[in-house]
């Protein structure tokens, strides 16, 4: 494959109420088959999904954990709201979300928003990949592909990268189960997370800080087969696990 890598440019800021697929599709000529990946930030400030600090008021465990996190207990308060339970209090808070992603302070950021606001993610990330797949179809005809991407820690290496949190037009997983490799082994594990793969490129093009692109064009990218199940169960989890006895013990 020579994949091409397009990054949107000239998006204006955000705000609540703007049509971003539209906006999108103003900077890009759109191919049937081209993956858009798009920032999360973005999504959620088009849609509204912005808290202001000031109208958080922090309940007793919000105050308990900020005590221990050193951080805001309004900014602790809103990333209780978001999560669906908690894995780690301390040194920084671990949640799962209710749509099964499990990030730091449940994603909720404070950057690339005005001062006193903060970004929540899409309360779901699915509904809200298939919302813009379904924008960029109404406006050009074009089959896109859409991955919803957030930037994430990970466990054993420093550093953060974009991992999706929400995809449409294709599956989260190229499932290789029973193919063979180059000498005909019988593979029986492989299970490649393609739309993470994509996103943490996407997340090195759009940049950190003040770059200003918060959307990529992926064109001439191979279609696979494969499923959806990109997070562990409860059952099968065993970082959880651990987690969850810590925080008991």
């Amino acid at each position: 494959m020579d994949i091409q890598v397009i990054g949107v440019r000239g998006l204006p800021l955000i705000q609540k109420g703007d049509d971003l697929p539209a906006l999108i599709c103003d900077r890009v000529a759109f191919e049937d088959g081209d993956i858009l990946a798009v920032a999360s930030s973005v999504y959620s400030k088009a849609k509204g999904f912005t808290r202001d600090l000031a109208a958080i008021v922090p309940g007793a465990d919000a105050v308990r954990i900020a005590a221990k996190t050193k951080e805001d207990p309004r900014f602790v308060q809103a990333v209780l709201d978001s999560s669906a339970d908690v894995l780690l209090e301390h040194p920084f808070i671990l949640s799962e979300l209710p749509s099964g992603h499990i990030g730091v302070r449940a994603g909720v950021d404070h950057s690339n928003i005005e001062d006193g606001r903060l970004i929540v993610l899409p309360p779901d990330p699915m509904g809200a990949a298939e919302d813009v797949r379904s924008g960029i179809h109404r406006i050009t005809g074009k089959d896109v592909r859409v991955i919803v991407t957030d930037t994430c820690g990970r466990a054993f290496r420093r550093g953060q990268t974009g991992i999706a949190i929400g995809w449409a037009g294709m599956t989260a997983i190229d499932d290789y189960r029973g193919d063979t490799d180059l000498f005909g082994h019988v593979l029986e594990i492989t299970e490649e997370a393609v739309v993470d793969e994509i996103a943490a490129f996407a997340n090195f093009v759009m940049g950190e800080s003040h770059q200003g692109v918060p959307a990529v064009v992926f064109r001439n990218c191979k279609a696979w087969k494969g499923h959806d199940m990109v997070y562990f169960t409860p059952e099968e989890d065993i970082i959880r696990a651990a987690l969850k006895k810590n925080k008991k013990d």
